[in-house]
């Protein structure tokens, strides 16, 4: 039979087993829990061109963004949201429905409206579309169609499509 400890020694190891099992099992909970993506964006024109100045890169002065909804086409700018009928800035979808169909030469003309009110909005070449989980594929692609140009050129020929959030 073992012997005790004699007066004054330790009593024995320490038992930290049990600690271990918890703590791996709180990092492996962790771990499995949180998920993470990290995103970045690089801009193509000048991947090969060597590096440039921040003030070289042109930046948006409009960023136009169109939301297709079951009402019509909301359309927003840098400065707020296009008022209905596309006269100036207000709450409200800018090109409503007509006879149940999208209004898309109503949406042509105001995207040339938008595109002509400003010098500076003249060069700007991209739209943003973002539609609702509802809206058809075709009514989608109808829309960046009628964004992208018209019988007078290009409006947005570079379009972008948006999550709605």
């Amino acid at each position: 039979m073992p012997e005790g400890p004699a007066p004054g020694d330790e009593a024995g190891e320490l038992n930290v087993v049990p600690y271990l099992d918890i703590m791996m099992n709180i990092m492996m909970f962790v771990l499995a829990s949180v998920t993470v993506a990290f995103a970045s964006t690089i801009h193509t024109e000048s991947a090969f061109a060597g590096p440039r100045p921040a003030t070289d890169i042109p930046q948006p002065v409009l960023r136009l963004t169109a939301l297709v909804t079951r009402q019509g086409i909301a359309l927003t700018t840098l400065a707020g949201a296009v008022a209905p009928g596309c006269d100036g800035f207000g709450p409200g979808v800018t090109v409503p429905k007509k006879d149940g169909d999208y209004d898309l030469s109503g949406l042509t003309a105001c995207a040339r409206r938008i595109k002509g009110a400003r010098p500076e909005y003249g060069s700007e070449p991209q739209v943003t579309i973002t539609a609702n989980p509802d809206v058809p594929y075709e009514t989608l692609v109808s829309v960046m169609d009628a964004l992208r140009s018209d019988a007078s050129g290009d409006l947005f020929p570079e379009v972008k499509l948006g999550v709605v959030r």
